[in-house]
């Protein structure tokens, strides 16, 4: 596995980092990851489980990892947990500067022990700003970085996303700094100290997508993608339904009008060049509205590919499921979690040549392995009949019990 031999010390919770840790732990990392007595908040937030704290969503973000849970308020616990950051590569928390100093895990502290290793916050905002410190959800942070406002409806008020779109993102960034920063490691053998601020983060994605003709000074046009923020820059609604469409080129625009019986749309000057779309791009989606309102869903999709256009019809979540190149590929698969049952498991779907992810281990419950991994630190059984008895470690009653 790519990052077999790479260990992780995980204290985050939630989406952002356990996101992160997930795609680490697929490629092979040893992802330990640390809980309170409590567990992770996504344990219990998101709907029903068949058991206390196993949401289908925490499953989801925590396959194969180790779950150890410590008590970091008592002195046996957070020198657990530094023995623990003595074998680890990389250290992950996504709490506020300030909670990490308290509990004396600030960077300088856990570096000395550890020069090699690669310290990394996730933090709402950089710490150079005067934000720094603040609590931050996904929720705020779609608001924060204007990107409710962008999905304005008619009536003009804001919403979110239905997705914690600005988490994942975040994640996947914070992954490819730690890859960087591992891979700069194996050249230079340095620790580094990384932060990762999904403020900044995202409003820079989301600026270089609608800084548009604000990128010049002076300006040479308006803020905003006109294409992306038309109302009607969105699904197609078909006879029966919504197709998805997306023509980029001039090309593609001509085999659509092709396609849909109206060749002599491609000469009119509005719609001919890229840049004149843009200029009338609300009338070209009424057009194109017009054009496919009396044809049924299949019908569009079978002919736009045939014409090499990219277009799929607009998915439920429950015709997702039934989405028949998902059945091919096997993305969702029955499995048996080992408390659960029979479960959904969602495979990754990236291949490499040599490696194929797997899921190794079915998401843990609540320090599952805490016995196991203090065992591997060279605890005796002794001693940790003590922690467990002064409540300095735990493990959450309804866990395996094959650790």
């Amino acid at each position: 596995m790519p990052l077999a031999g790479i260990r992780v010390v995980d204290l985050t919770s939630a989406v952002v980092g356990p996101y992160c840790t997930q795609v680490l732990a697929d490629y092979g990392a040893d992802v330990i990851k640390l809980e309170e007595k409590s567990g992770d908040v996504i344990r219990w937030i998101s709907g029903r489980s068949r058991t206390p704290g196993m949401s289908g969503k925490f499953m989801h973000m925590n396959r194969n990892k180790r779950s150890i849970s410590l008590d970091l308020k008592q002195p046996a616990g957070r020198e657990a947990l530094l023995k623990l950051v003595d074998t680890a590569d990389v250290f992950l928390h996504n709490m506020r500067n300030a909670a990490v100093g308290r509990l004396g895990l600030d960077a300088g502290t856990l570096m000395a022990r550890r020069p090699g290793l690669l310290y990394c916050g996730i933090v709402g905002f950089g710490s150079d700003g005067r934000y720094a410190g603040r609590p931050a959800y996904d929720s705020i942070l779609q608001g924060g970085t204007g990107l409710a406002s962008l999905l304005s409806g008619a009536d003009g008020q804001p919403r979110y996303v239905p997705y914690v779109v600005i988490d994942r993102t975040a994640g996947l960034m914070v992954t490819h700094a730690l890859l960087a920063a591992l891979f700069a490691r194996e050249r230079d053998g340095r620790g580094r100290v990384i932060e990762v601020p999904m403020f900044e983060s995202y409003a820079g994605l989301l600026l270089g997508e609608h800084l548009y003709g604000h990128s010049f000074e002076p300006p040479t046009d308006r803020l905003g993608d006109r294409r992306l923020l038309d109302a009607n820059a969105r699904p197609v609604r078909t006879r029966d339904g919504y197709a998805c469409i997306t023509t980029n080129t001039d090309a593609q625009v001509r085999k659509l009008f092709t396609a849909l019986g109206r060749p002599d749309l491609a000469a009119d000057v509005r719609f001919a060049t890229s840049l004149s779309r843009i200029e009338h791009i609300a009338e070209f989606f009424a057009v194109r509205a017009e054009l496919l309102a009396q044809r049924d869903t299949d019908e569009v999709v079978e002919l736009l590919l045939k014409h090499d256009i990219p277009c799929m019809p607009c998915h439920t979540l429950e015709s997702l499921l039934a989405d028949p190149h998902l059945g091919d590929v096997g993305l969702v698969q029955p499995a048996q979690h080992p408390t659960q049952g029979e479960i959904r498991q969602i495979r990754p779907a990236i291949r490499m040549t040599g490696f194929e992810p797997s899921v190794r281990l079915p998401a843990p419950h609540i320090g599952e392995h805490t016995v196991a991994v203090l065992a591997e630190l060279g605890y005796t059984a002794e001693r940790i009949a003590e922690l467990y008895g002064s409540a300095a470690a735990y493990t959450a009653p309804d866990a395996p019990s094959y650790q």
